[in-house]
Formats: C-alpha cells, sequence, structure tokens
C-alpha cells in the first residue's frame, strides 16, 4: 500500500465470523501482514487486527476482529458484534458442514449487531484445494437468498484476499447512516464503479 499517514476518513469495525478451521485467521494475516502458515493453530476468543485503506481520494482506518469459531467461545462473542460496521462469513469450500451451518451465523449478526444494515459479505475460503464440495453457485445462491456479498478466496495463494476486504469497505462506505465521518470536509469521489477489473465479486 501506498503512504496513508493523512487524515482518516473514519474508523470501521469489522468481524470475521465462521466455523472452526475454515481459514478466517489466514484470511486476516493475509490482509493485513500479507503472510501465510500452512499450519494454523486455532482462535481462542478473539483476535484483533488494525490496518488502513486507501477508498478513492481518502483513508480509512480498520479495526479487524477475527472471532473463535469453537463452541466454548461463543458466549465470547455477542459483545464484540456491537457496532460493527462490516462482517465477513467464511466457510470453506472443502467442507460442507460449514456451509451449511451460514445460517446460524446469520442469526447471529442479525440478533447482535447494533446496526440493522451492517453489511455482510460471504467469503467461500480455499478455492486453491483439491476435493471442493461447495459449488460457486451454491454460494451464489445463499447469498443471494440472504442479501450478501459474495466472493471466492485462497488465503494461500491470495485471490479474492483483498478484493473482499475492498468490497466490503467500499460497499459500508456507501451505506448512507452506518458510519460517521472523523472531518466532515471530506468527501469521496463518485463510487458507481471502482472496482478493479480483476475483483469478481458478487453485489445484492
Amino acid at each position: 500500500m501506498d503512504d496513508l499517514e493523512e487524515d482518516v476518513l473514519t474508523t470501521l469495525k469489522i468481524l470475521i465470523i465462521g466455523e472452526s478451521f475454515v481459514g478466517k485467521s489466514s484470511l486476516l494475516l493475509r490482509f493485513t501482514d500479507d503472510t501465510f502458515a500452512t499450519e494454523m493453530p486455532a482462535t481462542i476468543g478473539m483476535d484483533f487486527k488494525t490496518t488502513r485503506m486507501r477508498v478513492d481520494s481518502s483513508v480509512v482506518s480498520l479495526a479487524i476482529w477475527d472471532t473463535a469459531g469453537s463452541e466454548r467461545f461463543r458466549a465470547l462473542t455477542p459483545n464484540f458484534y456491537r457496532g460493527s460496521h462490516g462482517v465477513i462469513v467464511v466457510f470453506d469450500v472443502t467442507q460442507r458442514p460449514t456451509f451449511d451451518r451460514l445460517d446460524n451465523w446469520l442469526k447471529e449478526v442479525d440478533a447482535y449487531c447494533t446496526h440493522s444494515d451492517v453489511v455482510k459479505m460471504l467469503v467461500a475460503n480455499k478455492i486453491d484445494k483439491e476435493g471442493r464440495v461447495v459449488t460457486r453457485e451454491e454460494g451464489l445462491q445463499w447469498a443471494r437468498r440472504h442479501h450478501t456479498l459474495f466472493i471466492e478466496a485462497s488465503a494461500k495463494t491470495k485471490e479474492g484476499v483483498e478484493c473482499a476486504f475492498e468490497e466490503l469497505v467500499q460497499k459500508i462506505i456507501q451505506t448512507p447512516g452506518l458510519w460517521s465521518a472523523n472531518e466532515s470536509n471530506i468527501q469521496l469521489a463518485d463510487q458507481t464503479d471502482t472496482r478493479s477489473s480483476w475483483c469478481q465479486s458478487w453485489c445484492p
């Protein structure tokens, strides 16, 4: 990224949720640090990272929470939904149970997020692996049914990772009332179509 040491338009809170071992931590580390570890231990409770992103002519600060997928940490989760501007729901395309349980995660979002218009994105992760059992069409249909953004990604190869966060942040910025500017005189450029040609996602 280029020099982002300038006035920040706003700070956005983003959650990454989903079952254990779907690659939530790997997606976070690939985006923030551009690193990937073949063996990643399960997140205990919560992990947290901050980074900055340029949105047109402005800079946005991101506070990204990586949540544990294990049931024994579920009691910790509700507090961290509060105040979220965006939620990334992740499943593993090689493990159907992680896809089948997406509805349960979405129920948590609806129950605990304090912003009714929080932006949601479904990420189909690990598309680099053999033995895929959940098709792209299934992911698209789920996203359409639940009015979420959708993108396929691989934390290992980097495919789709940066695009996922860029799309989510752009959608948040385009949602009136979901966020507030730190400086009211900062204006964004026209965002009718700002995505790069390689960025293949689906928007509701």
